[in-house]
C-alpha cells in the first residue's frame, strides 16, 4: 500500500458518494454557511463538530464566535441551503425573503422551522488542511415535532430528502 495522498479530484469524486445531512451554521454578526460536515463527537460530555473552509467568508466570524447555532434542515429547506452556500451575497438579506430569523442567546441567529437546532458553545478549533474543525458543546436544543418532516440530504452533488 502506498502512503502518498490521493489527488484532490479523486478524493472529491469519492466523497460525493457519501450522503450527508445538510446543516446551516450561524453566528452573531449575523453570519452563516451551509455545511455537510456536521457530526456528533461525544455523548459524555455532549460534543458536536463541523468544518469551515479557511477561505470561507464566514470563517473569521465563526472562528471568533463564542457560540454558534447548528440548524438541521428539512427536505423542504433546500432553498435555505442554497442561499447559505452562495458566495458573495448577503445571505441573511436573501434568507429574509424566504422567512424571518430571530436573535437567540448571545445574538446567535436562529432560522425558522429547521428539523432541529443546537445552540452550542465553541470549545475547540483545530486547523486541518484548508479547513478548521470546530468542536462545540450543545447548551440548548430544539427539534421539529412533525413526524412527517424529513432531513435534507446532500448526495452526489444533489440535494434530496429521505
Amino acid at each position: 500500500m502506498t502512503t502518498a495522498a490521493i489527488d484532490s479530484g479523486l478524493f472529491r469524486r469519492v466523497l460525493r458518494r457519501h450522503a450527508a445531512a445538510v446543516v446551516v451554521v450561524t453566528a452573531a454578526g449575523p453570519v452563516g454557511f451551509t455545511a455537510t460536515s456536521f457530526t456528533s463527537v461525544s455523548l459524555d460530555p455532549p460534543l458536536v463538530s463541523f468544518c469551515v473552509a479557511k477561505a470561507a467568508s464566514a470563517r473569521p466570524a465563526i472562528s471568533a464566535a463564542p457560540a454558534v447555532a447548528v440548524h438541521v434542515l428539512t427536505a423542504d429547506q433546500e432553498p435555505v441551503a442554497r442561499i447559505f452556500a452562495t458566495p458573495g451575497i448577503d445571505r441573511f438579506a436573501a434568507y429574509e425573503r424566504t422567512g424571518p430569523w430571530r436573535a437567540g442567546p448571545g445574538g446567535v441567529p436562529l432560522l425558522g422551522a429547521p428539523l432541529a437546532v443546537l445552540i452550542c458553545r465553541v470549545v475547540k478549533q483545530v486547523e486541518a488542511g484548508d479547513h478548521v474543525i470546530v468542536i462545540a458543546a450543545p447548551v440548548h436544543a430544539e427539534h421539529h415535532d412533525d413526524a412527517e418532516a424529513t432531513p435534507l440530504v446532500y448526495h452526489d452533488g444533489v440535494y434530496t430528502g429521505l
